[in-house]
């Protein structure tokens, strides 16, 4: 640990827990190619961003955590653990946390003709000039604008309320998020197609589909959506997940008031 020698970590567990490449790479968001270029010395991990998701995915205790430079596991906010898909070929990864899938969700967003976000506020996502988001939405592909359908939580329904309780805010710090998105979200009108509704039940999925892949977090009383696991699922032939996300979206639009 002190060195930070990652690759003996993954033989390790592999030895002494009999962790295969296939489950160690699950657990810690990674390709099992990536994992066994570690384990043989192909390739090294340096970035914080990365030892914080092994630490996370192996549940490495806080003395262990501590030699890797970071802070210990009751110190940070948790999204929950990422449990084990691998069985789902709609699956394609899993991310300890938002951050680490941003610059796979930012390339795929510039590239899509459809966009659809089921967030909160969407501040980080869309609402700010260097949201997650924001920078992919203005612009014309083909002679054609850009469809963009967002769905955020109705600043003046009693689920805003329940949710800043459960995060420790003010209701109306949260419900001027939500407001001040739609405004930046007006300002696209121009550049693509883009609508906004408001949803009022208390929010569970945390939704970015840029075509036919979808990235899906959980907001919780304990975290919010970008603090969760997330998974990154490819519409199959028939795969029960992408269909069944895309359905209940479809389902919240359908209960909502447009706002923009």
């Amino acid at each position: 640990m002190r060195s930070r020698d990652i690759g003996a970590v993954f033989r390790y567990a592999q030895q002494y827990a009999g962790a295969s490449q296939a489950r160690i790479a699950v657990a810690v968001g990674m390709t099992q190619a990536r994992v066994n270029e570690i384990i043989n010395g192909r390739r090294e991990v340096s970035r914080l961003d990365v030892y914080e998701r092994i630490a996370d995915g192996m549940r490495i205790p806080d003395d262990g955590r501590h030699l890797l430079g970071l802070a210990a596991s009751r110190e940070r906010r948790s999204g929950g653990a990422a449990f084990d898909l691998a069985a789902f070929p709609e699956v394609l990864r899993v991310y300890a946390a938002q951050s680490s899938a941003a610059e796979e969700i930012r390339q795929l967003v510039r590239e899509a003709q459809e966009l659809d976000v089921l967030a909160v506020r969407g501040l980080g996502l869309l609402g700010l000039k260097d949201s997650l988001l924001r920078a992919g939405l203005p612009r014309k592909q083909d002679g054609k604008g850009l469809r963009v359908r967002v769905l955020l939580l109705d600043p003046d329904s009693d689920a805003v309320v329940r949710r800043a309780a459960e995060i420790g805010e003010s209701t109306e710090s949260l419900a001027g998020g939500v407001r001040l998105t739609e405004a930046r979200l007006r300002e696209l009108a121009d550049v693509c197609d883009i609508s906004v509704y408001r949803y009022a039940t208390l929010p569970t999925w945390r939704l970015i589909r840029a075509d036919c892949t979808l990235f899906v977090g959980a907001f919780d009383a304990g975290w919010e959506g970008h603090e969760s696991a997330t998974y990154r699922i490819m519409e199959t032939p028939h795969g029960p997940l992408y269909r069944g996300f895309r359905r209940m979206f479809e389902a919240v639009i359908d209960g909502s008031v447009r706002s923009v």
